[in-house]
C-alpha cells in the first residue's frame, strides 16, 4: 500500500515496499550522478538538491563509487550527516575505480575492498542496497553472491540488488542462491523509459514472478524526454553526454534519428494531457506493475523540483496506449543505447563453431 508525503506545492512524493525486502520507498528516488565532476561540481549547490529533496520526502538515494570518481558518494556523504537514519542509501560497485586491473569487477577481492571505500566516502557505517553495476563475465556469480552474503551477515550491507542483468542471470542468481545458501538478489536497476522499454519482454516479468524490487533508471532518456533535443534545433551536448554516452545522440544511427519524430509525437500528446514532457515520461515509468521506484538525476534544484512535481502523476489508458503505437511495448527505439551487451553479442568468437 502507497503512503504519502505532502509536498509545498501540492504535489506528493508517494511509498511503496521496494520488493520483498520490507524496506519502504519513496516512488521516486534521487540518483546522484549528476554531482560531482560530471554535472554539477558545486558541493555546497549539490549538497542543496540533496536537502531539497529530503525534505519534500524523498527518503530513497542511489550512488556508484564510480560516479566521478567517488566524488558523488563524498557529497552524498556530507549531505546526510546528521539525516542518515532518514534514508534509504544505496550505491553500486563494478567499474574500474583505478588502473590496476583488480581495482573492478565482481570478484571477492574487488567488492571487499570497494564496500570499504564506499563506506569510508559514504561516512557511514553501513550501505542499505549495495548493488552489483554490471555483469561481469569474469567471474562466477557464486563468488559474486558468496561475497555479498557475507557482507549482510556482518551488517555492512542490508540488502544487494543488481543492474543492467539480463533476465537469464537473474533467474540463474536465484538457482545459485537457493542452492549455495547465499543471499538473493534482492533488487534489480534496469535503464527504462518510453525509448528503452526493451526490459518489459523480460526482466521486469521476472522480477515480478521472483518478488524483486526493481528500481529504474534514466526516465528521461538522457534528456531526450525533457524535450531538450528537438528537430528545429542544433545538436548540442555538454562534455558527459559527447564523452560518455554519444552513442545515444550519434545521427548516423536510425533509432537516434526517429527519436526527434517520437520527441514531437510525445510533445503533443503530453500537451492533450495537460502535463510537461518530463511529467509524462515519468509517469509512463511509474506506471508499469513491477515498477516500485524511478530514479531521477537532476544536475540542478530546479530540475529536481520539476520532477518532484510529477510525483502524483497518474496516466489514464488512453495516454499509455498511445505510448504503446508510438514506441510498441518491449521495444528498445535505438538498441544501441543498451549499456550493458552480453559477451555472446559482442564478440563473434562465442557464436561460432571451431572449425576442424
Amino acid at each position: 500500500m502507497e503512503r504519502q508525503a505532502h509536498l509545498t506545492k501540492g504535489a506528493s512524493v508517494r511509498y511503496t515496499t521496494l520488493g520483498r525486502t520490507g524496506i519502504t520507498v519513496s516512488r521516486i528516488a534521487l540518483g546522484t550522478m549528476m554531482l560531482g565532476a560530471w554535472g554539477n561540481k558545486d558541493h555546497d549547490d549539490a549538497v542543496r538538491l540533496v536537502h531539497t529533496a529530503l525534505d519534500a520526502g524523498v527518503n530513497f538515494v542511489d550512488t556508484a563509487d564510480m560516479y566521478s570518481a567517488g566524488e558523488s558518494e563524498q557529497i552524498v556523504g556530507r549531505a546526510l550527516k546528521g539525516r542518515r537514519d532518514d534514508v534509504v542509501l544505496a550505491t553500486k560497485v563494478h567499474f574500474p575505480m583505478g588502473d590496476d586491473p583488480n581495482r573492478r569487477g565482481n570478484s571477492r577481492r574487488w567488492i571487499r575492498r570497494a564496500v570499504e571505500d564506499s563506506l569510508r566516502r559514504l561516512d557511514t557505517d553501513r550501505i542499505d542496497l549495495y548493488q552489483i553495476h554490471r555483469p561481469d563475465p569474469t567471474t562466477d556469480l557464486d563468488e559474486t553472491l558468496s561475497v555479498l552474503s557475507d557482507l549482510v551477515r556482518e551488517g555492512k550491507v542490508l540488502a544487494i540488488g543488481s543492474s543492467d542483468f539480463p533476465a537469464e542471470q537473474l533467474v540463474e542468481s536465484r538457482w545459485i542462491a537457493e542452492r549455495r545458501g547465499h543471499v538473493p538478489f534482492h533488487t534489480e536497476q534496469p535503464p527504462y523509459s518510453v525509448f528503452m522499454r526493451g526490459i518489459e519482454r523480460g526482466v521486469l516479468p521476472t522480477a515480478e514472478r521472483h518478488g524483486v524490487g526493481v528500481l529504474t533508471w534514466s526516465p528521461l532518456a538522457s534528456g531526450w524526454l525533457a524535450g531538450r533535443y528537438r528537430k528545429q534545433a542544433p545538436l548540442v551536448l555538454n562534455d558527459f553526454r559527447r564523452d560518455l554516452i554519444a552513442h545515444k545522440f550519434d545521427q548516423t544511427l536510425p533509432g537516434n534519428v526517429r527519436k526527434y519524430e517520437v520527441v514531437e509525437e510525445l510533445v503533443k500528446l503530453a500537451e492533450e494531457a495537460g502535463l510537461p514532457l518530463t511529467h509524462l515520461a515519468l509517469g509512463f515509468v511509474l506506471a508499469h506493475r513491477a515498477v516500485d521506484s524511478a530514479i531521477i538525476g537532476p544536475r540542478t534544484v530546479e530540475q529536481l523540483t520539476d520532477l518532484l512535481a510529477a510525483a502524483d502523476v497518474t496516466l489514464d489508458d488512453a495516454v499509455l496506449d498511445r505510448i504503446d503505437e508510438l514506441v510498441p511495448p518491449g521495444t528498445d527505439l535505438n538498441p544501441a543505447d543498451a549499456d550493458y551487451t552480453p559477451p555472446h553479442l559482442a564478440d563473434p568468437a562465442l557464436r561460432r563453431r571451431i572449425q576442424g
